[in-house]
């Protein structure tokens, strides 16, 4: 049984090596040095004060980097859980910032209650019933959403709603609320980070070499934090009318209760922050397993939802908002050189050296400039890629991405991933209840049998062969009947039916009454039902069933088998 020393410290420290120390130090200076104005903006996205972002980078960072399955992954706020937070406390917008403040928090406790308790029941496999389209087209939707939600800072018009409709609405009815110096700001700091981010290739690298152009892009951002904060101070922006941040409250964040609510309140929040505890799972465990398969590490799925559960709940005590493992910021940490967990601490250190120190720097900053850098970071996350390709490839789950974007945008985030989910599910049930069934023959001088419409097979006039390429449910028995049937009337010479059932993985009591009935209907007609390649599992199930004991032919361990038995019968 392992130490107390062993099960409260993690491997990563027991067995910590002080030659990554330099790398990892290096990468947590990156990273939390880049990540302060996105950090700011994705609270301002949440709808809290900007400082909230600075303490959602702390204390969920440190019980992660504890407790969490990757070693590089650097978790925090992200756009997704920023938008889903607004998305979710939309109706408490105007019940005072602190009160919405705790409601952050509340819904950060219950998100990670719910991916803890996701972790201890072992639900880590449940990740893989979210469909790529549904996840791409969920993400693109709330991307375009978050892109529209941030022209108010941009524009200054008081732009306001839950969905793509709502916002276009509130930009018409407030038009005149325009602010021209605030747009000049917002429009031209787009244009910059956008071209650093998209178009490095003729921005940086036509002019630097690669090692120098790649911490070019990473600064440029930084760069324009700075000198924006220069020109709001001797420009006096402030006095025009341009919003800045104004104050941030220097010290670090404190134990502080949620919000309790009452039954109603949290009866209404609980859909919202379980799409949130999925969506937050699926995004990060992608992220995580990703990087521990390119670093050749083991990747837990319950470990994960462990740690991400218990950030989020220790997050909701401390003035945090809900977090997520973030897309780029793992990118950034990995690239900069992070070995392990340290890296995520150092991180922790700038962001507490930001609260005590530079918070009065910080406060000339334009709210344009938060808003433009989280429009700039946010594009790149519209997946037209994954839709081109699902259209080429799979329809289906092309009409799961279009589903998953086109309801988010007109019904909201929570509404529009169900919408995705339901066709992603619907679209599941239709391909099962339509399974392929295969007339098959031999192929010649071997033991192999494939379809006679694909290969030059050997038939045989007495034998009609089928395979059936799917389980056999209630969803799609009476299909696999009605298939069977067909093709006895295609084949009337044939009296030996084999059926090849070596792509069965489970037969319910639908399929096995179906199998049955089927029996007792060709014997009707004088033909004679025979199962081959019956996988050992499914013949538990059936053995002492009707299925076998009624049948009136024979079960044969293969085809070729059943084919010397029955070719000359």
């Amino acid at each position: 049984m392992p130490s107390i020393a062993a099960r409260l410290i993690p491997a990563w420290l027991r067995q910590y090596q002080l030659s990554a120390l330099p790398t990892d130090v290096i990468a947590g200076l990156v990273v939390g040095v880049l990540v302060i104005p996105q950090s700011l903006g994705y609270a301002v996205l949440a709808g809290l004060p900007p400082v909230y972002g600075l303490y959602a980078a702390i204390v969920p960072v440190l019980v992660y980097a504890w407790i969490g399955s990757s070693n590089v992954q650097a978790v925090g706020p992200v756009a997704i859980t920023a938008i889903m937070t607004a998305s979710s406390l939309h109706p408490y917008a105007n019940e005072g910032t602190q009160q919405y403040i705790l409601m952050a928090s509340l819904l950060s406790l219950m998100v990670g209650t719910m991916l803890w308790l996701a972790g201890r029941l072992k639900l880590g496999w449940i990740m893989q019933f979210i469909s790529r389209g549904v996840s791409a087209g969920f993400i693109s939707g709330a991307a375009v959403l978050i892109f529209v939600s941030q022209l108010k800072y941009l524009t200054g018009i008081p732009i306001a709603g839950n969905g793509l409709i709502g916002y276009l609405s509130s930009m018409q009815m407030y038009a005149r609320q325009l602010h021209p110096l605030t747009l000049v700001i917002g429009v031209i700091a787009f244009t910059l980070l956008f071209a650093n981010r998209y178009a490095s290739k003729w921005v940086w690298r036509s002019w630097l070499s690669a090692s120098y152009a790649k911490w070019a892009e990473r600064l440029f951002p930084l760069i324009l934090l700075g000198l924006a904060i220069v020109l709001s101070i001797s420009l006096h922006w402030t006095t025009h009318g341009v919003a800045t941040i104004s104050t941030i409250p220097q010290g670090l964040p404190t134990f502080t209760l949620p919000y309790m609510p009452d039954f109603h309140e949290a009866l209404n929040l609980l859909p919202s922050a379980g799409l949130m505890a999925l969506i937050i799972f699926v995004s990060s465990s992608s992220v995580a397993s990703n990087y521990a398969r390119l670093r050749g590490e083991t990747f837990d799925a319950n470990r994960e939802l462990t740690g991400l559960g218990l950030a989020n709940m220790a997050g909701g005590f401390f003035q945090s908002f809900t977090v997520a493992g973030g897309f780029s910021r793992t990118a950034m940490n990995a690239d900069s050189g992070a070995k392990t967990p340290v890296a995520s601490l150092v991180t922790i250190l700038v962001m507490i050296a930001a609260l005590i120190a530079f918070g009065n720097l910080l406060a000339p900053l334009p709210y344009a400039l938060l808003g433009a850098t989280i429009m700039a970071s946010i594009v790149g996350l519209i997946d037209m890629a994954t839709l081109k390709s699902a259209w080429q490839r799979d329809r289906l789950d092309a009409a799961s991405f279009l589903a998953a974007f086109i309801g988010v945008l007109i019904f909201g985030l929570n509404t529009g991933l169900v919408i995705g989910l339901m066709v992603s599910f619907a679209s599941l049930i239709w391909q099962s209840s339509k399974p392929h069934v295969a007339v098959v023959g031999q192929l010649a001088g071997t033991g192999h049998f494939r379809n006679i419409n694909r290969h030059d097979v050997v038939t045989f006039s007495n034998l009609l062969m089928l395979r059936i390429d799917e389980s056999l449910f209630f969803g799609n028995s009476e299909s696999v009947h009605r298939r069977v049937i067909q093709a006895t009337l295609q084949y009337p010479e044939a009296h030996e039916i084999i059926l090849i059932m070596s792509a069965v993985n489970h037969i319910d009591l639908t399929g096995q009454e179906m199998l049955i009935s089927l029996n007792q209907e060709l014997l009707n007609q004088k033909k004679h039902l025979s199962f081959s390649f019956i996988k050992g599992p499914v013949m538990d199930i059936i053995e002492h069933t009707p299925v076998i004991t009624h049948l009136s032919g024979q079960v044969y361990l293969s085809t070729m088998d059943a084919v010397n038995a029955l070719k000359d019968v």
